[in-house]
């Protein structure tokens, strides 16, 4: 078995495309602003987000559900300086529900939401598991 992506559901295809897009800056596959399917990437690395309206996956199913209510996912992704990409993101229109800060001794994070409610940390790694558990030993 291999994990090719994790696919968000979204119910504004458009707005949540802008936002993974134009706000965190990462780069489509191929342009979909209309969806009903887009797959971004960060600059670093393999992994992407994909992007799915909600709607045309309830008509290929024949249901779904309801709107989802609170957080539904987590995307996580890692940046060198949370300082900056929060001053840069903000700038592009981005609204934290957390400011920056530590969690432990290792990484800092942000998180807000995208236009779905989707949340995403943001992380900053201050040290590897490696380094950290063979500082303290």
């Amino acid at each position: 078995m291999e994990l090719t992506q994790i696919r968000l559901l979204v119910s504004d295809f458009p707005t949540v495309y802008r936002f993974y897009r134009d706000v965190l800056g990462l780069k489509p596959q191929f342009e979909a602003e209309n969806g009903p399917y887009a797959k971004l990437s960060p600059d670093i690395g393999d992994a992407a987000i994909a992007l799915q309206d909600r709607a045309q996956m309830a008509d290929v199913l024949g249901r779904l559900g309801a709107e989802p209510t609170g957080f539904r996912a987590l995307v996580v992704l890692r940046v060198d300086d949370l300082d900056t990409t929060h001053t840069e993101l903000t700038s592009r229109g981005a609204e934290f529900i957390r400011a920056p800060e530590p969690m432990g001794d290792r990484i800092r994070v942000a998180y807000l939401e995208d236009p779905d409610g989707n949340l995403i940390e943001l992380q900053e790694w201050l040290a590897l598991r490696e380094e950290a558990d063979g500082a303290s030993a």
